[in-house]
């Protein structure tokens, strides 16, 4: 295996984590509005994801920052083309980053109201931007022989993507669900238990069909060589017992089946992107690899040598985090 193929592998894994971790956040920022009935039981319902939501960001960062270093051309193209999409999504996570410090910050309910539905939409926004860029990557960008997009914001919005965006908002929904299940008590818990059967048949409805729209309108499940075919059959095996799970009222396992899912989801992308990163639609030879759009030799092994050294670090430490956080939240001591 060369260092660029094992740098598109790493990357895939941070999606993956971001994906997984970022997701229960979103969903769960969602969900808030809803689930959380009392200023108590939306209190509740923040403090599950308070300590941690900060962290799962850092999977997107370290993601964007992996892909500048291996592979400069392909962030120059992504982030300068889809710019405008960009800075929808960074005004959502402001939103959402400072509705959880200013939530709390005085007792009046309007105050209060108004940023828990800002934390919404900053979860909302990003979520279905996040499944916008995943759908056009599958799809393909106007990419010329320069590596330059041309579009704009317009065509990135078209019905294939929009449609990965609600695909991500019904997954991440499902997953929040789950996880207050997981993580809160009382009538909190017994609201995610009710809506997490609902948003796993949604997220059964809309995946359905974007992934047999991706099969006529994408290659990802069928060009030849590796292709994303059999980690779409495991999302699907996987997104099935996360429902079983939850008619089961086993919501530990139904959350380890949703993170399998979007695991499986996640690979399947990537898997049939490979060895291309972005995809011309102008014309396929236009398309960035992970060869002519990748740093020098000597770049990726430096970034190597580092990632081998600091990344177990990162994880025991993500590891720790989590445990320390692991309880159910109460109504008592609530920090948010």
């Amino acid at each position: 295996m060369d260092l660029n193929t094992l740098w598109f592998i790493l990357i895939t894994v941070l999606f993956i984590g971001f994906f997984v971790l970022e997701g229960f956040d979103y969903g769960v920022g969602i969900l808030l509005p809803f689930l959380g009935k009392k200023d108590e039981e939306r209190r509740m319902i923040i403090n599950t994801i308070g300590p941690i939501w900060d962290s799962n960001e850092v999977w997107m960062i370290t993601a964007g920052g992996a892909m500048f270093a291996a592979f400069p051309q392909v962030y120059a193209t992504l982030f300068s083309g889809a710019y405008l999409a960009l800075i929808l999504m960074l005004v959502g996570l402001i939103l959402r980053g400072v509705g959880f410090e200013f939530r709390s910050k005085s007792p009046d309910p309007k105050w209060r109201n108004t940023w828990d539905w800002l934390l919404f939409v900053g979860s909302l926004v990003p979520a279905v931007l996040w499944g916008a860029v995943v759908g056009n990557l599958m799809r393909g960008l106007a990419i010329d022989a320069k590596m330059t997009y041309w579009g704009g914001l317009l065509p990135l919005l078209n019905p294939f993507a929009l449609w990965g965006g609600l695909t991500f908002v019904a997954l991440f929904t499902m997953h929040g669900a789950n996880f207050l299940a997981l993580r809160t008590t009382g009538e909190v818990e017994k609201r995610a238990k009710a809506v997490a059967f609902k948003a796993w048949i949604a997220a059964v409805i809309v995946t359905v069909i974007f992934v047999v729209w991706a099969f006529f309108a994408t290659d990802i499940l069928t060009k030849p060589g590796i292709n994303g075919l059999i980690p779409a059959i495991l999302a699907a095996i996987a997104l099935l017992l996360a429902g079983y799970f939850v008619r089961q009222g086993r919501h530990g396992w139904a959350f380890v089946m949703g993170s399998l899912t979007l695991v499986f989801a996640t690979v399947m992308v990537f898997a049939g992107l490979y060895p291309r990163i972005l995809i011309s639609t102008l014309d396929p030879a236009y398309s960035l690899t992970i060869y002519n759009a990748s740093s020098s030799p000597y770049t990726l092994k430096v970034m190597t040598i580092i990632a081998v050294i600091f990344v177990p670090i990162v994880l025991a430490y993500l590891a720790w985090t989590y445990k320390v956080f692991s309880d159910r939240v109460t109504g008592k001591k609530l920090v948010y």
